[in-house]
């Protein structure tokens, strides 16, 4: 089984799905890690991707959770998909589970005002929020608490 944790920049995908993934002792893997340079540069400079920069990106992660999947590889994948269309690009099966962090704008604007390093911007955050489309068939959990407390929550939904 795949379990996407998904949701905009700064959310807490990386921190709270490497979490689950050791609490599960499965396998982590962040999508940013799968960005080609070029999107890594442009998001680097406040500049939002297109859906042509994310298709091969998306085509590569694809690929990934299918092989997982072929080689029964339990895995936690930390990536945004902020739109349907994405999703639907990264569910090769319904062995693939969704689960997406939720909370306000100006809680994940703090959130990334305090963090160093990521190549995301705050001024991308907007867009981000403008384009997410949230997903109905997955694990919603608020993320106002601690990151233990969403994982637990996750863990108590998920039915493995």
């Amino acid at each position: 089984m795949v379990i996407i944790v998904m949701g905009v920049s700064g959310s807490g995908k990386t921190t709270i799905g490497k979490m689950l993934a050791e609490a599960m002792r499965w396998q982590f893997s962040d999508a940013d890690d799968f960005h080609s340079a070029a999107n890594i540069e442009k998001m680097s400079h406040g500049i939002s991707l297109t859906d042509s920069d994310r298709l091969p990106w998306l085509q590569t992660l694809h690929q990934v959770i299918s092989e997982w999947l072929k080689t029964n590889t339990n895995a936690i994948l930390a990536c945004s998909a902020l739109k349907s269309e994405y999703r639907h690009l990264l569910q090769p099966t319904d062995e693939v589970k969704w689960v997406y962090l939720d909370g306000s704008f100006e809680l994940i604007q703090q959130r990334i005002r305090a963090r160093h390093g990521h190549p995301i911007k705050e001024s991308l955050l907007q867009s981000q929020f403008d384009e997410l489309e949230v997903p109905e068939d997955a694990i919603n959990v608020d993320i106002s608490g601690t990151p233990e407390a969403s994982v637990r929550q996750i863990s108590n939904n998920l039915s493995i």
